[in-house]
């Protein structure tokens, strides 16, 4: 390896390694407390209200508006389960809860 290199040695990479397996899952707990809080909830359904309405408005049948409307919303579960990833799963830690 060259001087340039990120990583020098083992130890480099288990130091990186400890690092990403500390953060890691607090950024998915963050993001799963982002997506699925009550105040997201309340968004997201104001916005699929406002996306149907404004098809209707528009003169799309009703029909075919909900149609749209569902395939609007993507469940972010949905998105990550094809990587196998439940965020749902991570639980808050003693050292976050405290925070």
């Amino acid at each position: 390896m060259s001087d340039n290199d990120f990583i020098n040695s083992v130890d480099d990479l288990k130091e990186v390694l400890g690092v990403v397996s500390e953060e890691v899952p607090g950024l998915l707990r963050g993001l799963r407390d982002l997506v699925y809080s009550k105040e997201a909830a309340k968004s997201m359904a104001e916005s699929v209200a406002t996306f149907y309405s404004t098809l209707v408005d528009s003169g799309i049948d009703k029909d075919e508006a909900m149609k749209m409307a569902s395939g609007y919303m993507i469940n972010l579960r949905d998105l990550v389960s094809t990587k196998n990833i439940n965020i749902g799963d991570f639980k808050r830690s003693d050292k976050e809860s405290s925070d």
